[in-house]
């Protein structure tokens, strides 16, 4: 194996210990482009070099610095519109027919990154104030990376950022510029929470009604995609709701979920499907009649 090539694999080994990703051999190429800043900062030549470093005892925080660096944190606001519209035309409010006792929903959003996601959610039940009147809504956003749970925290964004998904109505609406940047309003922000958690550790306390795991699987191998899955199936309401991304899906993957009949993007916990079965007919095509 050439020098080259085993400092990648230790490297792609310390991603894969921190967060599960696994880094293929068609995605290694992007490795010293995704650390040039950090190349820069510490005074680093090549991956070589690193490689040797990140060997020595002592150096827990530049394996960190690496980690994050290597992580694809690439998010936007209301990222693709048409899943979102599910959530709000259909899911939701099936949600609260569900929870109309308790007038409470828990959602959580595993890889939120830094927090785009979360917000969305929480500008969506802002928008329809006489359905969610008097609810008490709570949307948990984890991620692996600290830093970028650091930004979601702050609910501070970039013009570049705070332009990508949202329209002028909703800037101006839900934010206010500031001399750091764009702020989301306290009473969006006021319905999340935000920590850093992988994914593969067990599910936060408690039973969500809504998972949203989108574009986070991708990066993981098979058998720690059915890892996941137990994961995210521990987390969830017997007859609550997962959002998975565009290029993802349960089928063949776990037997802890299959396709809701509601979205191409919406799962159901597979114990609770013959549950629902019934509530959820109105989403389902109905047979042709004379």
């Amino acid at each position: 194996m050439a020098l080259e090539d085993a400092s990648h694999t230790i490297i792609a080994d310390l991603l894969n210990s921190r967060t599960g990703q696994t880094l293929t051999e068609s995605r290694r190429w992007r490795i010293s482009t995704a650390l040039s800043g950090l190349f820069r900062e510490f005074g680093i030549e090549n991956v070589d070099q690193l490689a040797c470093m990140l060997e020595r005892p002592g150096e827990h925080r530049l394996a960190t610095r690496v980690v994050e660096a290597l992580l694809n944190n690439e998010t936007y606001f209301f990222r693709d519109h048409a899943y979102f519209a599910t959530l709000a035309n259909t899911v939701l409010p099936e949600l609260a027919k569900k929870r109309a006792s308790t007038r409470k929903l828990s959602i959580w959003s595993a890889g939120c990154s830094t927090g785009q996601e979360v917000l969305s959610l929480a500008m969506t039940f802002c928008e329809q104030p006489g359905r969610w009147n008097d609810w008490t809504i709570e949307i948990l956003g984890t991620d692996v990376s600290g830093k970028a749970i650091e930004q979601a925290r702050t609910g501070i964004y970039s013009q570049f950022e705070i332009q990508r998904g949202i329209s002028v109505a909703q800037m101006l609406n839900f934010f206010s510029e500031t001399g750091k940047g764009w702020k989301v309003s306290d009473r969006v922000l006021g319905m999340t929470r935000f920590e850093q958690r992988n994914i593969l550790d067990l599910p936060p306390p408690g039973r969500f009604d809504l998972v949203l795991c989108r574009n986070c699987l991708l990066y993981f191998d098979p058998q720690t995609r059915r890892d996941a899955f137990d994961r995210l199936a521990g987390g969830i309401a017997p007859d609550g709701f997962l959002m998975l991304g565009a290029g993802e899906t349960v089928v063949g993957q776990t037997d802890k979920f299959e396709p809701a009949p509601c979205g191409s993007a919406m799962y159901l916990p597979k114990v609770a499907t013959s549950a629902v079965g019934a509530v959820l007919g109105d989403f389902a095509p109905r047979a042709a009649t004379a």
